[in-house]
């Protein structure tokens, strides 16, 4: 039996050959990167799925989970999202050099698909990109909506809806009260027909916006969102949330047309109102279109929302649960105790008096300390750079574990403990000036809305803490109450928050009876 053998040809060599040289030269490529980079500790990864077991599973919160592989690899430490190579920050250290000293580098927001359908093409401040078009924005919200003169402008409208919500409460008649919802109805929407819909779209919206998304984590696999439905959700809640946008942008222009508003300081106005008579001025450097106020107003919505939970100081401890929450008992009578003091025999509560409570202060700065708004800050590297030795790439996504700085014991004392007397007497901040407390980040993309959120916050939390007493309803103990956070990067409670409000200024009883 005769076997015949085929010499290969010359093509198939010169294949071959070449195959072979660009093998050789892309592991001496590999060889030398590796001793001229320097990578971040990256602890052990699955195929396909990388790093995420270790973040989301058995209903783990990520930031938790990214605090916990942080004491195991480092501060600064890279893990395999999917397809996404991500660098978490999480020191105070760390997070100093990606937001301060080479804030350039991290000027960039990462990409998400929700923003694609609910940012009005990225034309919101949070999210759109670096560049010329967020430095006009920036300068237009900082310059023209949200510096102090405007906010003090914003006195009485904010005055107003913080009494709005003192008089629902006091209607209750001792019958529980869904504390959540009335607080998030203080959006100025001006109790439109509205509000209960823009309140549910709004909990949608964030529960897809801080979740893991697939798109966002195989880049490779977005045409599933058009198979599972998510791209379609997304069309709809943007249609939804448009259409009451566009409603109230009606109403307050007819508003207008039918009372004569000016824009003289005496005028009653809310943001919306300066937004459209800012739309005429030509003072602007570029167009205020109708898509850009409605991306403005989505935002202040949005973070508006956030701003609910005022009674964390209920959150319990994970390290002595009885302890605690007694000691958060002290806490609100502490505080009301000062509140009613400084203001007795106020009728009504103005933003004048609120520097006058420094507790009150305090326990604001303590709750965003313990629970920042948003857990993770979200950044891309826009250009090669060094973190605390680490060569940083191009195009890495970086995410700032704000909640674990907020709880780093080489800051903090009894970092799980709710305490507000930590920060008497001290310089600390949430001005983006510290970086082991940034509830709003720092740097040129820090939030440039904390002025206006905190006069809202600190005035009803004084109002609240003033005109009622509270306690749990039928009988539960502060150890039973359900604190469960959300899963996701924004911070927020996953169940609405319900107590007993018992009203102790005459006037607010004398209400209750009639």
């Amino acid at each position: 039996m005769s076997m015949m053998f085929q010499l290969p040809s010359f093509t198939s060599l010169l294949t071959c050959f070449f195959f072979l040289l660009v093998v050789a030269y892309w592991k001496r490529y590999n060889k030398a990167r590796g001793a001229i980079l320097k990578s971040p500790p990256e602890p052990w990864k699955l195929p396909l799925i990388g790093n995420l077991h270790q973040l989301i599973g058995l209903g783990s919160l990520p930031h938790s989970s990214l605090r916990d592989l942080a004491k195991k690899h480092g501060p600064v430490m890279q893990l395999q999202l999917g397809q996404v190579s991500a660098l978490i920050i999480s020191s105070p250290e760390a997070a100093r050099e990606v937001l301060k000293t080479h804030e350039l580098c991290f000027a960039q927001r990462p990409d998400f698909f929700v923003s694609e359908f609910l940012s009005y093409d990225y034309s919101g401040i949070l999210v759109s990109k670096y560049g010329d078009y967020w430095r006009q924005m920036r300068k237009f919200c900082v310059s023209e909506l949200l510096n102090a003169q405007r906010v003090q402008s914003f006195r009485s409208i904010r005055e107003e809806e913080v009494w709005n919500l003192i008089e629902t409460i006091s209607s209750s008649n001792g019958l529980p009260v869904n504390l959540s919802k009335n607080l998030l109805s203080m959006t100025n929407m001006q109790r439109s027909r509205t509000q209960d819909e823009f309140i549910s779209l709004m909990k949608k919206i964030l529960e897809l916006a801080s979740g893991f998304n697939a798109p966002d984590l195989y880049h490779s696999l977005k045409f599933i969102a058009s198979i599972n439905g998510m791209k379609t959700t997304l069309k709809r809640l943007h249609q939804k949330m448009d259409n009451i946008l566009q409603d109230i942008i009606d109403d307050h222009k007819m508003n207008m047309i039918t009372t004569s508003i000016t824009i003289a300081p005496s005028c009653k106005k809310d943001l919306v109102d300066m937004l459209l008579k800012l739309q005429k001025s030509s003072n602007l450097n570029f167009e205020l279109t109708a898509k850009h106020v409605k991306a403005i107003l989505l935002v202040n919505y949005g973070l508006s929302f956030l701003k609910c939970d005022f009674f964390l100081l209920y959150k319990q401890s994970s390290t002595d649960t009885k302890w605690s929450n007694n000691l958060r008992m002290d806490n609100v009578r502490v505080a009301q105790a000062e509140v009613r003091k400084v203001l007795e025999g106020k009728r009504k509560i103005e933003d004048t008096d609120i520097q006058k409570l420094d507790y009150v202060k305090s326990v604001v700065k303590e709750s965003l300390r313990l629970h920042p708004p948003a857990t993770l800050i979200a950044r891309v590297c826009r250009e090669r750079c060094n973190i605390n030795g680490y060569d940083i790439l191009t195009k890495t996504k970086v995410l700032v574990n704000v909640w674990a700085l907020g709880r780093d014991p080489d800051y903090w004392v009894n970092v799980d403990c709710f305490k507000p007397e930590r920060f008497h007497g001290s310089s600390v901040d949430f001005k983006g000036n510290y970086c082991e407390f940034l509830p709003f980040g720092a740097g040129r993309r820090m939030c440039p809305g904390i002025t206006f959120g905190i006069a809202t916050v600190e005035l009803a939390l004084t109002q609240l803490l003033y005109h009622f007493d509270w306690k749990l309803p039928n009988e539960v103990k502060p150890e039973q109450l359900d604190m469960t956070e959300s899963l996701g990067g924004i911070c927020r409670r996953k169940n609405d928050l319900y107590l007993i409000a018992t009203p102790r200024i005459p006037f607010l009883i004398e209400t209750c009876c009639q």
